[in-house]
């Protein structure tokens, strides 16, 4: 049983949900969503033709996260009741992940996680997404590792190295997957304003939990202040639906010219605004995992991050979220061409496209 409920979760675990049903002689595999984020799951299991066999259908209107986990736990622990599954996988550190390892624990049933290992050792940040990865590990039988540093900080946690496999990361299974249907597909350029110019693009993501308030703003005076310096910038900023998020922004830069604020877009077109911009600011893990594969510089606007190899490969750069930091970074690979060139051509760190397979044939043997 695959157990999930975001749309990054629904991401990284498509490819492994295709790859598992191509061996229906080894696995029966069976589908269950929390869906604490409705639409955006949606969209992604309807991409990648993924029919849930559980639907547990628990968001709902400005939840919290005590909301999330005790809906999700008690709505699992009925699930899993009924199918008894050999084995439960989860991925990565949300709050469904760990509810879902909590219950199957309860149960005396194995759990596998996918994404296993990555730390900022700060429990705050990010916040609560540190923890729960951290307890997901203590519970969990299988790891599947997505780099070699993610391997060394279980072992340091005393985690059994016979039970940690390193993959990669399924998210470059699914980018190389959508990268194939956008070569396949023509007349895909719905943005109006990759039409109009010939401006340096700018993606934007930014919704995590710890810029929420003050953080958020200075992100946001940070872009209007980089469109007002910089007159061949245009900047495009899908905002998540999180009245936190929300409010905030269009709040600041509602109606600023060349700022494109748009609707959270589906996978398939936001890995096609991906692959058309120059560069990348962002707060989400996920991005920093996906842009090294299109070549793209990113700029992580948190204090932290998980994923450290990103940054050490040369990549990405940390800036936080001062305003000055932001502008400054930004501003350089603008002008910089060397520095962005150097950023650029970068190898990801996170894998070839194959952890999917590695993964399906590592359960094969060992269960």
């Amino acid at each position: 049983m695959l157990v999930f409920g975001t749309r990054p979760e629904a991401i990284k675990m498509a490819p492994v949900i295709k790859e598992l049903q191509k061996h229906q002689q080894d696995f029966k595999t069976i589908i269950c969503i929390t869906a604490q984020h409705r639409e955006m799951l949606d969209e992604v299991l309807e991409l990648f033709a993924i029919k849930p066999d559980y639907d547990l259908n628990i968001m709902q209107d400005n939840q919290s996260l005590f909301d999330v986990i005790t809906k999700s736990l008690l709505k699992i622990k009925e699930v899993l009741e009924t199918e008894k599954p050999d084995l439960v996988m989860v991925q990565g550190d949300t709050t469904s992940t760990f509810s879902a390892s909590l219950a199957s624990f309860y149960f005396r049933i194995p759990i596998a996680h996918i994404e296993a290992g990555l730390r900022t050792k700060d429990k705050y940040q990010p916040f609560p997404e540190e923890i729960n990865r951290r307890l997901t590990s203590h519970l969990a039988d299988f790891h599947f590792t997505p780099t070699r540093q993610a391997k060394e900080n279980l072992i340091k946690e005393g985690i059994p190295k016979e039970s940690i496999f390193l993959t990669g990361n399924t998210v470059v299974d699914s980018l190389f997957y959508i990268l194939k249907e956008i070569k396949n597909k023509k007349d895909i350029d719905k943005f109006s304003f990759l039409n109009s110019n010939k401006n340096k693009l700018i993606l934007v993501t930014a919704h995590r939990r710890e810029n929420f308030g003050k953080p958020l703003k200075n992100i946001c005076f940070a872009l209007k202040k980089i469109v007002e310096r910089n007159k061949d910038v245009e900047i495009v900023y899908p905002v998540h639906p999180n009245p936190n998020v929300y409010n905030v922004v269009t709040a600041i830069l509602r109606d600023i010219e060349r700022i494109h604020l748009i609707k959270p877009l589906d996978y398939f077109s936001f890995v096609y605004l991906m692959s058309k911009s120059y560069l990348i600011l962002t707060d989400s893990g996920g991005i920093q995992e996906e842009a090294p594969s299109l070549g793209k510089p990113i700029l992580v606007m948190r204090e932290k991050t998980e994923r450290p190899e990103v940054i050490n490969s040369g990549i990405a750069k940390l800036v936080g979220t001062q305003i000055s930091s932001i502008v400054r970074t930004t501003e350089n690979l603008l002008k910089d061409r060397k520095s962005y060139e150097k950023m650029s051509k970068v190898v990801n760190p996170f894998g070839d496209g194959k952890a999917s397979e590695r993964i399906v044939k590592i359960l094969k043997k060992k269960l």
